[in-house]
């Protein structure tokens, strides 16, 4: 009897198991970038590949003397056709959370060119003719980062928040309606569970329906480990769930110093993570390099590149690519400590560019932000070599009309895509044979077959697709 009725259980769970391995993935009219394996099944001679960022250039200096060598924990904000950046001003090193460390602002309308208007709030040395939002607000100043608030419900007064502080003052919430003049939400602390000592994230949370904040935490007691990031979340900005670690799947631990955490602009429900990777102790350059760069003595013995994680909500983030996302340049300048801290968000730069800002050569007197370019949706694709290969995606439902993609492919090289049942037959006027050559390079293509384009006849019914790629790549999909 026992026998049996473990037979039946063990039926039961394998029926169960199986029911939701075949239920279909919900893409919805969301755009899907190939960030991960969320949406693929089988690969064959077809890779995913990370693409790296084209180097602009130098585009703000750390240049005024409240700004200093040790400018960090940089966010920059698209509003509307003004990009607004936040960044820590601070002469010194010296301990986290001091007095003299300020909350600075420039602005720019194109991401190269910036400026840094005297906004007269604050009395630094002396004068209000300064760039600075926020001084004589230490802890919060030492790494004070802001987001522009999405939830619909949001009043026009609370249009900004922010979070900031360290362990010992816990995160103290902002608000602001301009995104230049800032109050206090709270006369004390909203979260005190985290250490803190880094750039900790927060933002609206389209998918997730509430407040969304990335913290620093350490993987063992105090700060010992690695540095890590824990998650809490939050329906009002004020009251934040018990936190909770984050994974990173089958991955060797590193020190993550930022992990800058948040929804990429054209997939919202896909939070980017292009962080700080510091390697303690792993010293390039040399005392006398030092001298010659006059990089501050405390700050050499370590180096750090950024990397690409990505996560769809939960406690886990995907790191597909170990690789560097962007390497430090050529030379010693940007081997020393705390050096290739990438700022808060990518932004849209030019109708087939976004940028993501760069704090390079820290502790040193050229300190500065650099500007990298990307192709929209270009962090990821799914690449081929010329001898061809193909991609059979999970089954799924769609809602829409039309199949958007964007893509690129050689001269030589193109790419086709089939519509299929979720038993991975081919649908009849939407076969590969009937989908003519896809060549070029664009951000946004509409698929067609030799019938036309309309597969509203099979939206919200499980389908996969077959992509075959020749010498190309596929960026992104998304269903209209």
């Amino acid at each position: 009897m026992r026998k049996s009725r473990l037979l039946l259980v063990l039926h039961a769970l394998l029926i169960h198991s199986l029911s939701q391995a075949q239920q279909p993935l919900d893409v919805g009219s969301r755009r899907e970038i190939f960030v991960d394996h969320y949406l693929i099944d089988r690969l064959q001679n077809v890779s995913l590949q990370l693409h790296h960022p084209h180097n602009e250039g130098p585009v703000l200096q750390f240049d005024k003397p409240w700004e200093g060598n040790f400018s960090g924990y940089c966010t920059i904000i698209r509003d509307g056709d003004l990009l607004r950046a936040y960044y820590r001003g601070v002469r010194n090193a010296g301990t986290d959370g001091n007095d003299a460390e300020v909350t600075c602002y420039a602005e720019s309308k194109d991401g190269t060119h910036w400026t840094k208007p005297d906004l007269g709030i604050n009395t630094v040395d002396g004068s209000k003719n300064n760039n600075t939002i926020l001084a004589n607000e230490a802890p919060v100043t030492h790494n004070f980062s802001p987001f522009l608030d999405k939830n619909p419900k949001v009043k026009p007064a609370e249009r900004f928040k922010a979070l900031g502080g360290t362990k010992k003052s816990g995160l103290m919430a902002y608000t602001s309606a301009d995104g230049i003049h800032w109050k206090k939400m709270a006369t004390g602390s909203v979260f005190t569970k985290g250490l803190f000592d880094s750039q900790n994230v927060a933002f609206w949370s389209e998918s997730e329906g509430k407040y969304v904040c990335y913290f620093r935490t350490w993987t063992g007691d105090g700060f010992n480990g690695f540095r890590s990031v824990s998650r809490t979340t939050s329906d009002d900005f004020l009251r934040w769930s018990e936190p909770v670690p984050m994974a990173f799947g089958d991955t060797p631990l590193e020190h993550l110093y930022t992990q800058q955490t948040s929804p990429y602009y054209r997939a919202p429900h896909i939070y980017l993570a292009i962080g700080a990777r510091f390697m303690p102790n792993r010293q390039v350059v040399s005392d006398d390099d030092a001298k010659r760069l006059n990089v501050n003595p405390k700050y050499y013995n370590d180096c750090s590149d950024a990397i690409l994680m990505s996560s769809r909500g939960g406690n886990s983030y995907d790191r597909t690519f170990m690789d560097s996302y962007i390497r430090p340049g050529i030379g010693l300048a940007n081997w020393v400590s705390r050096s290739n801290y990438p700022a808060l968000n990518v932004v849209q730069t030019s109708d087939t560019e976004m940028s993501v800002f760069v704090n390079e050569e820290y502790a040193q007197p050229t300190a500065h932000l650099k500007r990298y370019s990307m192709r929209i949706d270009g962090f990821a694709s799914l690449t081929a070599p010329y001898k061809g290969g193909e991609v059979i995606t999970k089954p799924f439902t769609f809602s829409g009309k039309e199949l958007e993609m964007n893509y690129s492919t050689s001269a030589a090289g193109e790419l086709r895509i089939e519509l299929q049942d979720a038993s991975g037959k081919p649908i009849p006027g939407f076969t590969i044979d009937e989908c003519p050559a896809i060549i070029g390079n664009e951000i946004r293509r509409v698929v067609r077959w030799k019938g036309g384009s309309d597969v509203s006849q099979w939206a919200s019914k499980p389908v996969r697709l077959r992509i075959t790629i020749k010498d190309g790549d596929l960026y992104s999909l998304k269903f209209n």
